[in-house]
């Protein structure tokens, strides 16, 4: 099972397992996810918390993975399947909190800023190597980056793809809190079973109020996104920084 489940007193935990390839996405990762997000709103869970088992939250796609030969309209499909998590996560009706330690790069590091909360580990780093290596941003990235950390500084996490260390990411505004070493999934079910504890239409209404104006125009950003990727999937502009990146 690359996505593992569990719900106990309202809070659903759901570990990214594929520790030997740092939890990089593929497929079956996304697949799981969605299908953990979707059971975690079917067991009317109040909150979830995403973490990774091993030595990271998740590294990003698995560039070491061949490249899937498929059609624009299978590209698409696979590229909205990842838009789906975004869904997913901000459509929860309770609180989705991220427990990151190791890397949350790219594709992971997305996951982890669509949740409401997201508390790190004093050594996780963050990043968006996307540019440097030919592809493009999904997830609401654009669309929530700006939001997060303001425009300037959003470009320059994504033109320049420089990895951000935990504690300069809480001082940018990039995650809600840092946990001691080791401790960043204890904290983040510490405050899971506060929130839990507490009435679940206000806690709901909080979420909404404050995603109100930000979602606003997020499937557009979705939508945005996933014509992006395709344009750089097809460039073939990427392949030898790929091929870069995966030897490293």
């Amino acid at each position: 099972m690359v996505v593992e489940y569990e719900c106990r007193d309202g809070v659903a935990l759901i570990h990214l397992n594929r520790p030997e390839r740092l939890n990089a996405v593929v497929p079956a990762l996304t697949d799981g996810l969605v299908d953990a997000l979707t059971r975690a709103a079917a067991d009317g869970a109040a909150v979830v918390v995403l973490a990774g088992r091993g030595r990271a939250f998740c590294a990003g796609h698995d560039l070491k993975e061949p490249e899937p030969v498929e059609t624009v309209l299978e590209t698409r499909a696979r590229l909205e399947r990842i838009q789906d998590v975004t869904r997913l996560t901000r459509r929860f009706p309770g609180v989705v909190i991220a427990a990151v330690h190791g890397y949350a790069l790219g594709a992971g590091c997305e996951f982890a800023l669509a949740c409401d909360l997201v508390v790190a580990d004093e050594g996780a780093q963050f990043g968006f190597p996307e540019v440097s290596v030919g592809l493009s941003v999904t997830g609401g990235i654009s669309r929530l980056l700006p939001h997060l950390v303001g425009l300037a500084k959003a470009k320059e996490l994504l033109l320049l793809g420089e990895r951000v260390p935990a504690v300069e990411a809480a001082a940018i505004g990039l995650i809600s809190r840092v946990a001691p070493a080791g401790e960043h999934e204890k904290v983040a079910l510490d405050l899971a079973a506060r929130i839990a504890a507490r009435p679940r239409v206000a806690v709901s209404l909080a979420k909404r109020v404050l995603d109100l104006g930000l979602d606003a125009t997020l499937e557009e950003a979705l939508a945005t996104e996933v014509d992006h990727a395709l344009l750089t999937s097809l460039s073939g502009e990427g392949d030898a920084p790929r091929e870069e990146f995966g030897r490293g």
